[in-house]
């Protein structure tokens, strides 16, 4: 036997671009373990193998003398690639042998009409299929996602729940703790059953910050994850009306999903880590595909005939729940522009997220749709972290080769997860997919019977807001209610409470908040919905009339800074934008009536 034969030895079409294309990806993966040798110069060293055969099919020779073709060998090639899970599957999945070598029969003899699409799917590069700087920069766009929520969180936590805040957690906390039984931890899966203390909420809120900023400089990535993740379940667990909004729930569950990409190197260091876990990556491109189709759907779904005549962006740009200055100049444009941007959001919603599931090129097509869609979106509203965490769970959606050469630099070592590593994670993958369909049907409306096995899972996972639907504006709101609270002394001259942000002075020009989330002021533009006070929200004036330094903290001014009023109103307004700014009023406003009469202390 030959030198050159005492290592495996594919024989390839050297004429054929499309053959060559894919050879120059194998040889990327594979190394120095095979060698690759075009047919049309090499034929005559290996005489057992009909020259006609060569020309039809891949071949590969190993030392041995064993000769495979077509879709074998493509399949022992990425085997002895270290990528054994292809091999497995065509020889222990019923069907999956005749199918691959019918398919790949096919595409061989089509080289010709395949070789332009596998260019537009695939694109010209050769590069495998490498992770390694995509996640990395995954990750640490996360932690500052992370680091954002969290800081967002403790300038407020103590006025929304601690001790003198709106909705105190500590006694709440302190009285669950004497029910019998051990479900009140998975009911309730947070720390703040060894304190609900003020100083145990700073704790995490501190805590979150200082891993957050941990994993974005790279130090032990997993344990960053794991740590953010059960941090921030703690605080969106206890938060109650305050920390229900869909963006925790998705920075839970991508923190969650993230923990199967399985970095595990106690320095993230894209040339020396494995190769992610694509168990991992398909999750994540999953509850990307989730959270846009979803805002789309639901939209069809709920019946609101707004969306579907095309003129619900009429109303969106000033009600809103905290619409920036810029909402009121695209308000301002003709209707035929409001229809075209809702024609256009659809497209975004409904049809790019399957873009999603396709190879290389479309995905980035999917990407590039879904961020710039959610750079409109952020452009012209408030809504906290979520368009930039919407844009961070597209990442994944990427290939390595999509970034500047001088970024991905070649690893040293080029190592992908190892086979046991995939088999731990694949089966719980499995039912996070499972337990999400679930999520997804009911989102959709869709009446679909699930084992009661699968129902069963899904509504224990609720606890742990990792696994869950979305949905968001599915019924435009036509009409902009808010409420102004006012406080006096003598219940005759009144005094107004002015938000941060929220709509009140009808003179002050709207805001951008973002990334910041304003969580009381979010929490206001829902009250205003509802035709009795919420519990939170008379909470919320007995706060007032106490004076809780926490609570007034929360607010732009307090017209009672030496001592609290002695009583407090609540009136409700309908807002419009007003005409010209130029007039200095940003909005115009009628009033509706008392929200709620005048109350004090007993």
């Amino acid at each position: 036997m030959s030198e050159r034969r005492q290592r495996p030895v594919v024989l390839y079409d050297g004429k054929c671009g499309f053959c060559k294309r894919h050879v120059e990806r194998w040889r990327a993966i594979s190394g120095d373990k095979i060698d690759y040798l075009p047919f049309q110069e090499h034929a005559s060293e290996f005489p057992e193998i009909p020259v006609e055969s060569l020309g039809r099919a891949v071949h590969l020779v190993q030392p041995g003398g064993l000769v495979t073709r077509g879709a074998e060998a493509v399949f022992r090639i990425a085997a002895l690639s270290s990528k054994p899970r292809w091999w497995w599957c065509y020889h222990h999945l019923p069907g999956f042998a005749a199918a691959s070598e019918l398919g790949y029969d096919w595409v061989a003899a089509h080289r010709e009409l395949i070789d332009p699409i596998d260019r537009r799917l695939f694109g010209k590069s050769t590069d495998p299929a490498s992770h390694r700087l995509t996640i990395s920069i995954f990750l640490r766009a996360l932690g500052a996602i992370y680091l954002i929520a969290f800081c967002s969180l403790w300038a407020q936590i103590h006025g929304l729940i601690g001790a003198r805040g709106i909705l105190p957690v500590a006694p709440a906390m302190e009285q669950l703790k004497h029910n019998p039984g051990w479900h009140k931890y998975f009911d309730l899966p947070t720390l703040c059953w060894f304190s609900a203390s003020d100083s145990f909420l700073t704790f995490l809120c501190a805590g979150g910050v200082v891993m957050a900023v941990l994993l974005m400089i790279g130090v032990f990535p997993f344990l960053m994850l794991l740590g953010l993740w059960a941090f921030y379940l703690s605080l969106v667990v206890v938060g109650q009306d305050f920390l229900s909004f869909q963006w925790d729930a998705l920075l839970l569950e991508a923190g969650f999903a993230s923990l199967f990409l399985g970095v595990f190197q106690l320095w993230m260091n894209s040339r020396r880590m494995r190769e992610p876990s694509h168990v991992g990556i398909w999750l994540l491109r999953w509850l990307a595909f989730r959270i846009m189709f979803l805002s789309g759907m639901t939209k069809l779904v709920a019946g609101d005939t707004s969306w579907r005549d095309g003129t619900a962006l009429k109303y969106h740009y000033w009600t809103q729940p905290l619409p920036p200055w810029t909402a009121w100049y695209v308000n301002r444009l003709p209707l035929s522009f409001a229809k075209f941007s809702c024609w256009t959001m659809f497209f975004a919603e409904l049809v790019i997220p399957f873009f999603i599931f396709l190879p290389r090129i479309p995905r980035r097509v999917a990407f590039f749709g879904i961020v710039i869609f959610q750079f409109t979106i952020l452009v012209t509203g408030n809504y906290g972290f979520f368009n930039l965490l919407t844009m961070v769970i597209c990442i994944p959606l990427l290939e390595d080769s999509f970034f500047p050469r001088r970024l991905r630099k070649k690893p040293l070592v080029y190592r992908s997860q190892p086979a046991w590593l995939t088999g731990l994670f694949l089966p719980p993958a499995v039912v996070i997919v499972l337990i999400t369909c679930v999520a997804f049907a009911r989102e959709c409306e869709w009446q679909m019977r699930f084992p009661r096995w699968i129902q069963s899972m899904y509504v224990s996972s609720y606890p742990f807001r990792s696994a869950n639907g979305y949905g968001l504006f599915r019924v435009m709101t036509k009409q902009r209610y808010e409420i102004i609270i006012e406080g006096s002394d003598d219940g005759e001259h009144w005094k107004t409470y002015e938000f941060k942000y929220k709509p009140g002075d009808v003179n002050k020009r709207p805001e951008f908040v973002t990334p910041h989330m304003a969580r009381l002021d979010w929490q206001m533009w829902f009250a205003a919905l509802d035709e009795r006070p919420p519990g939170w929200f008379v909470a919320f004036l007995q706060r007032l009339l106490e004076g809780s330094p926490q609570v007034t903290d929360l607010l732009r001014t307090n017209p009672f800074p030496d001592h609290p009023p002695r009583y407090v109103h609540a009136l409700l307004y309908d807002y419009h934008f007003a005409d010209d700014p130029k007039g200095k009023a940003w909005w115009k406003r009628t009033l509706i009536g008392e929200y709620v009469p005048t109350v004090q202390l007993r």
